[in-house]
């Protein structure tokens, strides 16, 4: 079953109130009535197909932010504290809107970035137990592109945006509770930041590379047939998700392609787009507008579903604007 939608106004609400309080934790709850403050309900009240979301994103990441400092301040003539999220580098500092990354998270970064050959691959499944949105099985061909060796972690997220809401917090571990429409706004500030221009995966490229590229052995799951080898599922993860890397790679030595957290590719949802039609590169993004709320593509699994639930064909979608604790995502470049 497709991942059910989530109300806009609860969906926010709520996780503007816990990720607020979590941050927050034994100082003064007034911080938290201030960044509500900024953050208007009258603009959560509304939900329709065609919602532009960008004044709703904006004013969290700017109560967010805004609290942070109120934070910084309050705390600066308290003894310190230790914090939950230790990150191994300092955060990046803002001047303006110019955003830093310290070099050595940069060289990590762009060391970590998979060359993926270009190639043709079968898309899609010709199993009987795959659904409508994943059938029928057909050929897509693609240029040479990169990718991230593994989801994006909570430790390069906070060091380019300067706040960390994850579920199950660590620097090593992939980043959650972030939308769609936040991933965007992370991209945007790490381009800034490096000079490069990082995007998401579409989907027809995390596929192709999930499966192991022109080096692939039509494994089941992204890197083996048995899925406790690569990933972290239900059967394992004890309903959480963990730190990256911790399970064997695929074929181009990609990490966590099935399992651990579902990750937002670059597409829009569409249940029948597949058609036996060969394609060429494709991208399904029928709007140009990216503040638009959508549906977006999932690909990989998470930790709470079942190896029948994990093949590597298997595709869900969730709005732009939902954050859960199951979802993450990876970079792309198209050249370095």
């Amino acid at each position: 079953m497709p991942r059910v939608l989530i109300n806009v106004f609860t969906r926010l609400y709520t996780n503007t109130m816990l990720n607020l309080n979590r941050n927050l934790k034994k100082k003064t709850t007034l911080f938290t009535f201030a960044a509500l403050a900024l953050f208007p309900l009258s603009v959560l009240a509304t939900d329709s197909a065609t919602e532009n979301l960008s004044a709703v994103e904006q004013q969290l990441q700017q109560a967010i932010e805004d609290v942070n400092a109120h934070s910084n301040q309050a705390s600066a003539a308290q003894p310190a504290t230790k914090s939950t999220v230790q990150p191994a580098t300092q955060r990046a500092t803002t001047d303006g809107k110019t955003y830093k990354l310290s070099a050595e998270l940069e060289a990590q970064l762009l060391q970590e970035m998979i060359f993926v050959e270009g190639g043709s691959f079968e898309m899609g499944s010709r199993l009987p137990t795959a659904a409508n949105r994943e059938k029928p099985a057909h050929q897509v061909t693609l240029d040479s592109f990169y990718i991230g060796k593994t989801e994006v972690t909570q430790q390069l997220f906070e060091a380019i945006m300067g706040w960390n809401y994850s579920y199950f917090p660590c620097d090593t571990c992939a980043m959650n509770n972030i939308s769609w429409f936040n991933m965007q706004l992370f991209i945007e500030r790490l381009n800034k930041a490096t000079g490069k221009k990082f995007r998401l995966p579409t989907e027809a490229e995390w596929a192709y590379a999930a499966k192991g590229g022109q080096q692939s052995k039509n494994y089941l799951y992204s890197g083996s047939d048995n899925i406790d080898d690569v990933a972290w599922y239900a059967g394992n993860a004890e309903k959480r998700s963990h730190p990256v890397a911790t399970k064997a790679p695929n074929e181009l030595g990609l990490y966590d392609m099935t399992g651990n957290l579902w990750e937002f590719c670059q597409d829009t949802m569409k249940r029948h787009l597949y058609t036996e039609k060969p394609r060429v590169n494709p991208l399904y993004q029928p709007s140009s507008d990216l503040k638009k709320k959508t549906m977006k593509v999932l690909r990989g699994s998470g930790y709470e579903f079942a190896a029948h639930e994990s093949e590597v064909f298997r595709r869900d979608g969730a709005t732009s604007n939902v954050r859960m604790p199951d979802i993450g995502f990876r970079l792309a470049l198209t050249e370095k």
